[in-house]
């Protein structure tokens, strides 16, 4: 018995060890080559290191556009994702009424079906109702699934809250709005932070939704798309990854700590 949980623990650290490799080496297969003095190709070993390309990112214009827009749609995205997916998270989880689960399933359904389709479907409505593709198109775009996060994160905190504390405040003569305000906003923060980190690295990557619902902006994914097919780019394009990595990884781990040690802090 021993040998045989023995053997499958192995196993199980080697199957572990293996597809955090499959997902972190081409990771780490960008970042490299963005120091590399190579132009073209991907040749390894890499011929020489160099800052170069570092210089270069910085002086394109085009590269502070697509930035600037994309931090642009994705603060707007989740100031929208926060404000809509707590009021939505509030009125499923407090009230009881006909339809309530097959709300809180739309809710949720953008961020379940594919890029493609959810990309689609937002072209289609907005062509319908003749409204032109713009900056704001792909803000409303984002915001249909960025809410998701948000509207998890907030009902997981408040099913794990006791609402005594809400009534308890009713009770000393505190209306909705100052209840809200010094109890269970208080109580949600955290998860209202997270859900927002999580929102603005998913905005400011996202490339398959924004592709259709934008006019002639270009993001920061977007241009790398279009840079990534011209050989003489790539180092650029590589350069720009290693920024779009940072920007996406910092507020994921954010959230992680912020979640983790509030959980730590409910035990």
């Amino acid at each position: 018995m021993p040998s045989k949980w023995n053997f499958g623990t192995i196993g199980l650290k080697l199957a572990t060890t293996l597809g955090f490799l499959f997902i972190h080496i081409p990771i780490f297969i960008i970042i490299m080559y963005a120091f590399s003095t190579d132009e073209k190709t991907f040749q390894f070993p890499l011929p020489g290191f160099t800052l170069k390309w570092f210089g270069v990112a910085w002086e394109r214009n085009d590269i502070w556009e697509a930035i600037i827009l994309s931090s642009q749609v994705a603060f707007v995205s989740t100031f929208l994702a926060i404000v809509l997916g707590t009021l939505a998270c509030l009125a499923v989880y407090r009230s009881k009424f006909f339809g309530r689960e097959v709300i809180s399933f739309l809710v949720i359904l953008p961020i379940a079906l594919p890029g493609i389709v959810t990309g689609i479907s937002l072209r289609s409505a907005m062509s319908l109702f003749g409204i032109p593709f713009s900056t704001w198109t792909i803000v409303i775009a984002h915001a249909t699934f960025c809410i998701v996060t948000v509207y998890n994160n907030v009902l997981a905190r408040l099913r794990r809250s006791s609402h005594s504390m809400v009534e308890a405040s009713m009770d000393l003569g505190a209306n909705p709005w100052q209840t809200f305000r010094f109890v269970i906003l208080p109580n949600i923060a955290t998860a209202l932070l997270a859900g927002g980190m999580l929102s603005f690295a998913l905005s400011f990557d996202e490339v398959i939704v924004t592709t259709f619902t934008a006019g002639q902006q270009s993001t920061v994914p977007i241009w790398m798309l279009t840079e990534f097919i011209r050989p003489r780019q790539r180092p650029v394009t590589n350069v720009v990854a290693v920024f779009v990595i940072l920007v996406t990884t910092l507020p994921i781990l954010i959230a992680y700590y912020l979640t983790k040690e509030d959980e730590g802090g409910k035990k």
